[in-house]
């Protein structure tokens, strides 16, 4: 067997990959695809299902016992539009719902973009971030059950 020395051995030319890096790119990547094709799936199977035909899946709890609709009332409904590119339809049934499509193609998208070069992924949201949101689905879900918020309801 021969040994390189470290002084002796040439580096890989400019723009070629190191090997194994590739490998490696590839297993970096292996978490994002999963993700991606579970969303992708479950958007399938909610575009192929129609969520407004009664029997397919469950009712919301809250909303079955109480009559309130929760943030999340509409949410299959408005990913049934959006599959079909009806977004008004997808924004009346849940425009929340639409808005968290939409952010997590954009994280998914830094996600993909930060592994495939290496760098480390981080979501730093802090107590005011949190709280926002918070916020923001509560003031959604205390209008759209109100007498004027009916535009709001799916």
């Amino acid at each position: 067997m021969r040994s390189v020395d470290a002084e002796t051995a040439k580096p890989p030319p400019r723009g070629t990959a190191p090997r194994g890096a590739t490998a490696g790119a590839a297993a970096r990547l292996a978490v994002p695809a999963a993700v991606l094709a579970a969303v992708a799936g479950a958007f399938a199977y909610v575009g192929s299902v129609d969520p407004g035909e009664p029997g397919h899946y469950p009712v919301c709890p809250l909303l079955r016992f109480t009559g309130i609709l929760c943030p999340g009332c509409g949410g299959l409904r408005s990913a049934h539009a959006f599959v079909h590119g009806d977004v008004p339809a997808a924004l009346q049934a849940n425009a929340p719902a639409v808005l968290g499509y939409l952010g997590f193609a954009v994280l998914w998208t830094v996600w993909v973009a930060r592994v495939t070069r290496g760098r480390p992924v981080r979501l730093d949201l802090g107590p005011l971030h949190l709280w926002a949101l918070g916020s923001l689905l509560l003031v959604f879900t205390v209008v759209r059950n109100l007498p004027f918020g009916g535009w709001l309801r799916p």
